[in-house]
């Protein structure tokens, strides 16, 4: 058996780097950019369409700390045309416009020399400011309309890679810096930016994009540190850190473990009430067959099972959770609103928190009995079928003997392989219990997560989803060999 294990494990290896790799490609591959949700869309005291210098270092931060200063993979494979540093430019949308200007033309020298010119006359018309003396012959407002209008356009020039849009907006600015004398110093730059553009097209090259070239990049990419972290702002992966939340900024984890519990104890609880119940209904009626009370029972447990779990949790609280009828059970919590006691034991804060408990946990395990009771029912039924149940029968044993000692035990494998859900049900939750009785567990924070498209957080819960899956098949192997003697993995 042990062996057996050891060699399961061993093999859950390449199935969790798969589940990685996927993760991490659903990840890579997000709609939005990252950078630009963690830092504030608010630009409070600066001109629209412009980025001040704090803007700028924050999203260098951030993509240092979420790693998208990096290269995506191990190896790459590009063309000769593409540079291996193109993912150093923090801005998604001005990195996109290069790539569109590298497919179409080729000459990266060219392209990398006209971008350096428009980041040069950007900065330096953000840090551009006229002598009062200069403007007197103007109207204030329009000169400041103009200036934030010539900021915004030469920013829109690096996030651009259409011909048409390009020239419109190259001819635009030369246009108002034509006007204002005041702006002559600028001119000799847009100048050089004009020429960088043409040239651009005059010796493009696009056959370089048909050649093509492998880029090897060893540890320093963002997989290995997605997996081992970077020992500065990533733990990695294996040690359980999941990356950064996209709206908490705070760390996936620990809003997983803070949340994990109460999903855990209500999968865990459903689970143990529904086994305990659901496994002598099923072997009843099985020993019972076509009695009343199978017939009873399968009607009554069907029409449980056929109630959808929002409208019985809706009607519990409507019925044993209203002050105008039945206000038996609070409405919603795990524990009263002002907190446990300073001085509340560990008994002390379940029988507080036991009133908040009672509805959630029959809206988690009545839809089990109905499945988990005919699974039993038809798995006795085919076992009490065997030639042995006949034998023991014939040598004159009690029927119980023969139902709960030679019967149960080899009907359990079925309900065994229901079994092994119970892991990756409890990282899932169950999101419209948890949101009706608003319980802090893991099924809303993954529904807040798919809302708020957080990705680091339905990628953890993704990840770890898998994991939990391999350890529910794991622990049923285990389980079949325990009950059936005939299974042996020697």
């Amino acid at each position: 058996m042990l062996r057996y294990i050891l060699k399961r494990i061993f093999l859950f290896i390449p199935t969790l780097i798969i589940i990685t790799l996927l993760g991490f490609i659903i990840s890579i591959n997000a709609p939005g950019d990252p950078v630009e949700r963690m830092v504030s869309s608010a630009q409070s005291g600066g001109e629209i369409g412009t980025q001040s210098v704090s803007q700028v270092q924050d999203k260098i931060f951030w993509r240092k700390k979420l790693g998208l200063d990096l290269p995506v993979f191990y190896f790459s494979l590009t063309s000769l045309s593409r540079p291996d540093t193109l993912y150093r430019i923090y801005d998604r949308s001005e990195r996109e416009a290069l790539d569109r200007l590298i497919s179409r033309y080729g000459n990266w020298e060219q392209i990398q020399q006209y971008e350096q010119g428009l980041v040069s006359f950007y900065s330096s018309l953000i840090a551009f400011t006229p002598d009062s003396s200069q403007l007197q012959q103007y109207n204030k407002n329009t000169i400041r309309e103009h200036m934030n209008w010539l900021k915004s356009e030469s920013l829109a020039l690096r996030s651009s890679y259409e011909e048409n849009i390009i020239a419109a907006k190259l001819g635009k600015i030369s246009g108002i810096l034509s006007q204002y004398p005041f702006l002559a110093s600028f001119r000799p730059a847009f100048s050089r930016i004009k020429n960088d553009y043409e040239s651009i097209k005059a010796n493009a090259s696009a056959w370089k994009n048909y050649i093509p070239r492998l880029a090897f990049y060893k540890t320093q990419n963002q997989y290995h540190r997605w997996l081992f972290g970077d020992g500065e702002f990533s733990q990695g992966l294996v040690r359980l850190d999941f990356g950064t939340s996209y709206t908490t900024k705070q760390p996936v984890s620990d809003v997983i473990f803070s949340r994990i519990g109460w999903s855990m104890f209500f999968a865990m609880l459903s689970v143990l009430l529904a086994y305990l119940i659901s496994i002598p209904l099923g072997v009843k009626a099985a020993a019972r067959r076509g009695s009343r009370f199978d017939k009873y029972s399968s009607l009554l447990l069907f029409m449980l099972y056929s109630m959808p779990s929002f409208w019985l949790a809706t009607l519990l609280l409507m019925t044993f959770a209203n002050t105008d009828v039945l206000h038996w059970f609070p409405a919603s919590g795990v524990k009263p609103p002002m907190g446990y006691p300073d001085a509340a034991g560990f008994f002390d804060k379940v029988k507080l928190s036991l009133p908040y408990l009672i509805l959630p946990a029959i809206c988690y395990t009545y839809s089990s009995f109905a499945f988990l009771s005919r699974t039993m029912r038809v798995s006795m039924i085919d076992t009490i079928g065997q030639d042995y149940i006949r034998t023991a029968r014939a040598k004159g044993l009690p029927d119980d003997k023969v139902i709960w000692k030679h019967a149960f035990r080899n009907s359990l494998l079925p309900i065994i392989t229901v079994f092994a859900n119970i892991f990756p049900a409890a990282i899932g939750g169950s999101v419209i219990i948890e949101s009706i009785f608003t319980i802090p567990g893991m099924g809303y924070e993954t529904f807040l997560g798919i809302q708020n498209n957080n990705y680091p957080m339905i990628i953890a819960v993704f990840t770890i989803t898998g994991f939990l899956t391999l350890l529910g098949y794991l622990v049923s192997d285990v389980l079949y060999a325990l009950v059936d003697p005939r299974i042996s993995y020697k």
